[in-house]
């Protein structure tokens, strides 16, 4: 069994990803890894994002590893041929449905938020998605062409008991092990999806996380919340379209989307999906000026929760920190350290 399969994808994906195989190796020699082409690269080498051969590798690794995918080459390709149909198709295929994202402030970087700092220190949440239902998978979609001219595009958001009470117990479970607070975001004001959201995480956190301070919050409100005063949240979960626009938002506040990492989570004893937050960044790709931080990141974070190696993790983590104390800086934080030169720094502190 492969340990870890790392598939770099596009952009600035082949750089930090190769960041993450050199801190792998100093960390945890004993891995086993193994490496794929995917997304547009993909696309280009076998004429399809993901291949049959590297989904069924990615579902017998123990945890994987993506870099970015996407970019401007690849746009004019059919839809289900485009880098992102790849990532899709990955996602579902391996059956993550709870996509953890971070918003971590490392005290050295508090202040390069475009936030004030007093509201940037210490930060430290944790936005969990509904990663493989809603309006990007619902059904019917389509573009149809009108009678009198012009046309109609229809996306459909769907949502069953089953899907948001499992994402919902993640959230639940992840908050006894920190502040013990969760907020559910919905549009259960104004959408039908949204008012069942509210009911089943209702109806759970009663029948078995009474012990958890549940607050149900409107997903506009969240994101007025999340600019105004971040640090009154904990856990916060909510559906895919409204998680994906969120975490981009809690992202910002620490700085630098190159810091932030992401998991998605899968049943007990499946393999997670690990990347970074920060996409293929086509503008810097080939530069060496990329952050791999964020990259870096997500092995940690596989580390702790598909490779049974919190010690690992912790030593990883503390690195990362040491490093930007002593002043690491790649130019998204205001430094001039080139993508090696990061990583190195990182390696130094191990």
């Amino acid at each position: 069994m492969t340990d870890l399969l790392l598939l770099p994808g596009d952009g600035i994906g082949p750089e930090v990803t190769a960041q993450v195989r050199r801190v792998a190796n100093r960390l945890a020699n004993d891995l086993t890894i193994d490496e794929r082409p995917f997304g547009g690269t993909s696309f280009d080498q076998l004429g399809t994002p993901l291949a049959d051969e590297t989904l069924a590798q990615a579902k017998a690794a123990r945890a994987v590893l993506m870099g970015a995918v996407g970019g401007p080459q690849w746009a004019n390709a059919p839809r289900d041929k485009r880098p992102e149909a790849g990532l899709l198709g990955l996602r579902t295929g391996m059956g993550v449905f709870a996509n953890l994202r971070p918003a971590i402030c490392f005290q050295p970087l508090a202040g390069a938020s475009s936030l004030k700092r007093e509201l940037i220190e210490g930060l430290d949440f944790m936005i969990v998605r509904e990663l493989t239902g809603g309006v990007y998978f619902g059904q019917p979609r389509f573009i149809e062409d009108l009678p009198g001219g012009g046309q109609r595009a229809v996306d459909t958001q769907v949502y069953t008991t089953m899907e948001i009470e499992r994402i919902a117990r993640v959230a639940f479970e992840l908050a006894r092990g920190r502040r013990n607070k969760v907020h559910s975001a919905e549009k259960s004001n104004v959408m039908e999806t949204g008012l069942l959201w509210r009911r089943v995480v209702t109806d759970l956190h009663k029948r078995e996380y009474a012990d958890v301070e549940l607050e149900h919050i409107l997903a506009d409100n969240a994101a007025m919340q999340i600019v105004k005063n971040p640090k009154q949240f904990d856990v916060m979960v909510t559906d895919n379209l409204f998680g994906d626009i969120l975490s981009d938002a809690a992202a910002q506040l620490t700085g630098s989307l190159g810091m932030l990492p992401s998991a998605a989570l899968g049943a007990p004893g499946t393999p997670g999906l690990y990347e970074p937050i920060h996409g293929s960044a086509p503008d810097i790709a080939g530069k060496g000026i990329a952050n791999p931080l964020a990259a870096i990141l997500s092995f940690e974070m596989a580390l702790r929760w598909s490779l049974d190696r919190a010690d690992l993790a912790d030593k990883l983590y503390a690195a990362v920190g040491a490093a930007l104390e002593k002043g690491a800086r790649t130019p998204d934080l205001g430094g001039a350290l080139t993508t090696l030169q990061m990583a190195d720094a990182v390696l130094a502190e191990l």
